[in-house]
């Protein structure tokens, strides 16, 4: 079967939620991502929406956080105080999935400005739960569409801490878990080195080159010693992807695209 870009990016972005574990799901790619991989790969896989929800399973993907369908399908519902005080600073969420504007070599994430921060080009939706998800989860995976305007040398502002700058920073700064372990976009993964905790592309996806990555990075990006090939789709992960946005077109009133 043949797939696009944006189908890659989802597919190897499900794949990397590991079935059994907890997710704190952000709106967007990455509820997109997790709920393909509670379809296909991870069916055990616990998703936690920061509007309350617990085990959500929604047939189709929610317009917001604030989305019934979230609720109706959860084994349970609480309050959103609980989530983040109980679940997410209490140690329980394997995994923070997070989207992003912006994002640097470190893993630091803009959601907030782009320029100025009193006098912005862009006003972007903001921080969310984002900050204390990537601040207190055991690991976070970033999913964004890859550009030279997305992947800056600079946050314009830092909305939620990654690596800091690098190094130990996270530890000096006292946030415990792993922070960001992988970045995938529509190009390839990145993961962060050990030590320095730059990220470094160590798959690139079927059909794209180096020189294209390079490109679509405003840092001096580093390949890893041995870069791998992501494996394509398979029809089951297309077929659950393109049911997914096929129901929730449908549901939403949308144009099969923009779901």
């Amino acid at each position: 079967m043949t797939y696009t870009t944006n189908e890659m990016m989802t597919v190897a972005a499900a794949r990397r939620l590991k079935n059994g574990s907890v997710c704190f799901v952000g709106i967007g790619l990455p509820s997109k991502a997790a709920n393909l991989a509670r379809l296909t790969s991870s069916p055990d896989v616990v998703l936690i929406y920061e509007s309350g929800p617990i085990g959500a399973k929604p047939s189709v993907l929610p317009l917001s956080i604030g989305d019934g369908e979230l609720a109706e399908t959860a084994d349970t519902v609480v309050p959103t105080g609980e989530i983040f005080r109980y679940w997410l600073q209490g140690g329980r969420i394997d995994v923070g999935f997070l989207g992003a504007a912006q994002v640097d070599r470190f893993g630091n994430i803009n959601t907030t400005v782009v320029g100025d921060y009193f006098a912005p080009k862009v006003r972007l939706p903001g921080a969310g739960g984002a900050p204390e998800i990537a601040g207190s989860a055991k690991s976070v995976l970033i999913i964004l569409k890859q550009s030279a305007r997305s992947f800056v040398d600079k946050l314009d502002f830092i909305t939620s801490v990654g690596h800091g700058e690098g190094g130990d920073s996270r530890k000096r700064l006292g946030l415990p878990g792993a922070g960001p372990v992988g970045i995938i976009t529509d190009l390839c993964i990145m993961e962060p080195e050990a030590q320095t905790h730059e990220f470094i592309v160590t798959a690139l996806h079927p059909g794209v080159t180096r020189e294209q990555v390079i490109a679509a990075t405003g840092w001096a990006v580093r390949f890893a010693e041995q870069v791998d090939s992501t494996a394509a789709p398979t029809e089951v992960e297309l077929t659950a992807l393109r049911d997914l946005e096929a129901r929730t077109a449908a549901a939403h009133g949308q144009a099969p695209g923009e779901a």
